[in-house]
């Protein structure tokens, strides 16, 4: 998942690298080792969720989870972040980067709305 990186641009990015649903779901098929991570709030979880395990890190309450963020995530790891439509997840994933120093952190565009919509339409809309 380090494609963008390894492509000759030395500079670490400041923001997590966009992934459609589209490519979210081949490297699910190919790769092990992705941390998917779902900061919606847990009734949003309940109505709509991947099929896949997530990390449930809700962003309303990151006060009780990120002082122990190096015990959920393993850095050496891909942490592909999403929400409902990818805002929230884009925040968490500046934080991972900007103020954790994670490295290789994706935001899944559209959240699980794209989800739904370009890859398993039996995850239901809200």
């Amino acid at each position: 998942m380090s494609d963008a990186m390894a492509e000759g641009s030395t500079a670490r990015p400041l923001q997590p690298q966009p992934l459609a649903a589209t490519e979210l779901a081949a490297r699910l098929r190919e790769q092990v080792g992705l941390q998917l991570v779902d900061v919606r709030e847990d009734g949003e979880l309940a109505l709509a969720r991947l099929a896949e395990p997530v990390i449930h890190l809700p962003l309303s309450k990151a006060s009780d989870w990120a002082p122990r963020i190096d015990g959920l995530l393993d850095r050496q790891r891909p942490v592909v972040v999403l929400c409902h439509a990818g805002m929230r997840s884009w925040q968490l994933g500046c934080w991972l980067i900007q103020e954790q120093g994670f490295t290789d952190v994706w935001n899944l565009e559209g959240g699980i709305e794209a989800w739904s919509l370009q890859v398993d339409p039996s995850v239901p809309r809200y």
